[in-house]
């Protein structure tokens, strides 16, 4: 079967002596794998398409029976080159590409989630909106769109106690303004450093205990730094 998709590359790395394994966010089937042959041979530009954040518009010969699709073309749809001028923007943007990696399924499509991704990233690159607002947003989308919306009233799960979001002066205001899923709208609330921590704190520990496999994110370190400033 031939699948037409758009996509946003989530990771890729070398395969034999010149192909390459890409992992993508395809809009129509989900998380898929690629395998594009010849892709780092000198006659190829093909792995260029294939950096992490890029978006581009992908058709491959689909069988159920492979684990590793094959591509047949490639093209990008929009060439974010801004997000890479900005240490803080790649740091980001990084991480969400990571947690999408660590949230969703193996072709599991959800295109909610994925317009989500790529309203966010291309907001990033037009740099146009609160770094930190995105990220959060985004972290939203992903608990909502995945079946985890949470309830602003309840600050306790089983297992875990979460950070009470009464105890700064905005919390509570600017993530049920998140949760409304509207980029064009993101809350214009003051936000001070405990609102920040508190913020950053209920959406990590949510993420920890709905997803497996959320904690070995290798740049949260970093992120939790950035959005605390």
């Amino acid at each position: 079967m031939i699948v037409h998709t758009p996509a946003i590359v989530l990771k890729s790395f070398p395969y034999g002596d010149t192909s390459l394994i890409a992992r993508c966010f395809s809009k129509e089937q989900g998380k898929i794998s690629l395998i594009i042959k010849g892709a780092r041979s000198k006659k190829s530009n093909r792995a260029s398409y294939f950096q992490p954040l890029s978006y581009v518009d992908l058709i491959y010969n689909y069988s159920s029976k492979r684990e590793l699709q094959i591509l047949s073309k490639v093209n990008f749809i929009e060439y974010w080159s801004n997000i890479l001028n900005d240490l803080r923007s790649i740091s980001l943007t990084m991480a969400i590409i990571e947690l999408t990696d660590k949230t969703i399924t193996n072709e599991d499509p959800n295109q909610n989630l994925f317009s989500s991704l790529r309203d966010v990233l291309k907001a990033y690159n037009e740099n146009k909106s609160d770094p930190n607002l995105l990220f959060w947003f985004y972290e939203c989308a992903l608990l909502t769109h995945l079946g985890f919306k949470p309830n602003l009233e309840i600050n306790n799960l089983p297992g875990v106690v979460l950070p009470n979001l009464d105890q700064s002066a905005n919390s509570v205001a600017v993530i049920a303004s998140l949760l409304a899923n509207d980029i064009n709208c993101l809350p214009d609330d003051p936000i001070t450093k405990r609102d920040s921590n508190i913020i950053s704190e209920y959406l990590w520990l949510l993420l920890c205990y709905h997803f497996d496999g959320v904690q070995q994110v290798k740049s949260i370190a970093t992120v939790k730094e950035i959005l605390s400033e």
